[in-house]
């Protein structure tokens, strides 16, 4: 299936109450590639992620999934279509062990990861499968949001700053999955500010200016538009 039109946002525009944040946003994202957003702070980025999800206030526009439009859903009735949303503040229940934030998400697709491939994913996780939530590292609450959300059976994953604030080591290792996930056919859309990170993963990036998807670049482009990029990022 890899090629066709996984999500498509068309005109689409988000309310948090009166503040009107996405100003039209518009792009695709194919089934099995992996797309970054990019932009300055404010820009629209996390308030992209969450109303595709469902989760801002007011919403008008266009969210095709897989073919059917969702602008009215709920997010529950949005997760069952295979969709996955791993939040910058992570929302690790901190009463619960790692192994029942684990098994806390529903199933809302086949094929998601077991236990065992989890764990053979992330053995930090396995080592702290018993420690509660708010003992575990910065890190490794971060494996465990994104762990989290495999479980689900989820296919298109929602990233929001998965490697802000964490040490090299774990941001090399979290890139190692999202290039694992990406060969097991996952689609991606991630937004980051480390644009190293993103640069490294990412087949286009789409650069988010006032609510608006602006500059997009492919891969092979990015040398040749580095310049503009930093103007407009600020980087």
């Amino acid at each position: 299936m890899s090629g066709t039109e996984y999500l498509r946002v068309t005109g689409l525009h988000a309310f948090y109450g009166e503040s009107h944040i996405l100003h039209g946003m518009d792009f695709s994202i194919d089934r099995g590639e992996c797309v970054s957003l990019l932009g300055r702070n404010g820009a629209g980025r996390t308030t992209t992620l969450r109303a595709i999800m469902g989760l801002t206030g007011r919403r008008t526009g266009s969210i095709m999934v897989n073919g059917t439009e969702t602008i009215h859903w709920p997010p529950h009735r949005i997760a069952r279509l295979g969709l996955g949303y791993c939040p910058e503040e992570r929302g690790i229940y901190a009463s619960l062990s790692c192994e029942e934030n684990l098994l806390m998400p529903p199933v809302v697709a086949s094929g998601g990861m077991t236990l065992e491939e989890i764990y053979d994913l992330f053995p930090n996780l396995k080592e702290r499968r018993h420690s509660q939530g708010t003992r575990m590292s910065g890190g490794e609450q971060q494996m465990l949001a994104l762990a989290r959300i495999l479980r689900t059976g989820a296919r298109l994953l929602l990233l929001d700053e998965i490697s802000e604030g964490l040490a090299p080591v774990i941001v090399e290792r979290l890139a190692e999955v999202i290039s694992l996930l990406k060969t097991r056919g996952y689609t991606i859309l991630l937004v980051e500010q480390n644009f190293h990170f993103a640069a490294s993963l990412a087949d286009r990036m789409i650069v988010v200016e006032h609510g608006r998807a602006g500059l997009q670049l492919s891969q092979n482009e990015l040398a040749d538009k580095k310049e503009a990029l930093q103007e407009l990022l600020g980087v």
